[in-house]
């Protein structure tokens, strides 16, 4: 399938982020197998991965598709950035691994077979798409019986809150809270650390809220099985974040959801 007019936006703004030495795009080069464990599968429910069939799906940067194959796993990774793949390129090279990279969008994933993947590792880019059920019937389709899930998404309760909204009292809500919403429609500007250290505004991707009825219901009505949903916020009960840093707004409220599924259809 071509890319929309939404692909090539975004495409476009991952390819400068990633130029840009966004913390995502940092291939990471100095993992050991315990590392790579506590990066993929922290909580064990991959378990052994020698030889299993995993998909990164929009999880290029070099980080997730280098840990899989450090444990053994045959590695593909599909995502729209070609600068976003060039990192898992880097990384592979670095541990002198094989990883399959594909450039795509996570929409489509015709260029694979049915049941292809014992473990679909979906990295944190499912809010860039409007539709999120059509994702999640791609990766039904991937998917083998039996085979994993894992899922990271934004927080669809304040997804669209940034720090420097901090009122001296309180980070307003302002988005609707509506399936689809658009909450960045132009690829509002990212401000973040580069690796050297500048800090760096570059304009993001177009990005939608999803609500929490679409993230469970939409893999349950497909076979899925929820295993964990976890949050992932900001909590150090020895530091106390300065408001309106991005530390203090990750103590508030969680930005992230994590979530385990299996795939175990009735047929």
């Amino acid at each position: 399938m071509p890319l929309d007019d939404l692909a090539r936006f975004n495409q476009e703004r991952w390819d400068d982020l990633a130029r840009s030495g966004i913390e995502y795009a940092r291939p990471y080069l100095e993992l050991d197998e315990d590392m790579a464990r506590d990066l993929v599968d922290p909580d064990g429910f991959i378990g052994d991965t020698h030889g299993l069939d995993v998909l990164c799906l929009a999880s290029g940067g070099g980080q997730q598709t280098a840990a899989f194959g450090l444990l053994g796993a045959n590695v593909t990774c599909i995502d729209l950035s070609e600068e976003q793949l060039e990192r898992d390129r880097v990384a592979a090279d670095h541990y002198g691994l094989e990883v399959q990279t594909v450039q795509g969008d996570m929409r489509d994933l015709s260029m694979f077979g049915e049941a292809a993947f014992d473990v679909v590792w979906h990295g944190h880019s499912l809010n860039f798409v409007p539709d999120a059920r059509t994702v999640f019937g791609q990766v039904r389709r991937v998917s083998k019986k039996a085979g994993l899930y894992r899922l990271s998404c934004a927080n669809p309760y304040f997804h669209g809150i940034d720090e420097e909204e901090w009122n001296g009292d309180a980070y307003p809500l302002r988005n609707r809270y509506e399936e689809g919403e658009v909450i960045y429609p132009t690829g509002d500007e990212w401000t973040f650390t580069a690796a050297d250290g500048s800090r760096q505004r570059v304009q993001g991707p177009r990005e939608f809220r999803h609500s929490m009825e679409t993230l469970l219901n939409g893999p349950i009505e497909l076979g899925f099985t929820l295993l964990q949903m976890s949050e992932h916020p900001y909590s150090d009960p020895e530091v106390d974040p300065e408001p309106g840093t991005w530390k203090h707004l990750q103590s508030i409220a969680p930005p992230y959801l994590g979530f385990w599924w299996r795939y175990t259809p009735r047929t």
